[in-house]
Parts: C-alpha cells; sequence; structure tokens
C-alpha cells in the first residue's frame, strides 16, 4: 500500500492501526495524519524499533489491510 492510498484511507484505517500498536495515542493518530514517515518515526519511538524494522512492520501490516478490505469483485 502506498503513501497516497495509506493517506486517502488514514479515517478508515485509525482504530486498526491502534488496535496493530496500542501504544500509539490518539494524539500520534492525529499528528500522522496518514504519512508513513510520521508513521514509522512514531512506532521507533513508542516501541523503540530501528527504522528499518518499523518499516517492515507497517509494509506487512498494510498488505494483510489490504488483502483483508480489497473488493471481493477484484480477487
Amino acid at each position: 500500500m502506498n503513501q497516497d492510498i495509506v493517506k486517502g484511507k488514514w479515517k478508515q484505517m485509525r482504530g486498526q492501526v491502534k488496535q496493530w500498536w496500542g501504544k500509539l495515542t490518539d494524539d500520534d493518530l492525529d499528528r500522522i495524519d496518514g504519512a508513513m514517515d510520521k508513521l514509522a518515526g512514531a512506532l521507533q519511538e513508542r516501541y523503540g524499533w530501528e527504522r528499518d524494522p518499523a518499516e517492515r512492520e507497517m509494509k506487512r501490516r498494510f498488505e494483510q489491510y489490504d488483502a483483508e478490505t480489497r473488493d471481493p469483485a477484484r480477487r
């Protein structure tokens, strides 16, 4: 899932993001506002992860989300 898609779906994804990464606060989610670089930074800060592991985790989760929410007619 690329930056533009995340940005466009951010309001729908917030609840799921909060479930995945419960240490992120509502203020964090407001500040991130769908920006993947800000999300990676917040994950680094809250979980003590390096940049690469944070980005891998984001990629995995967003691919999972995309697969689960994709229009069944397109599968």
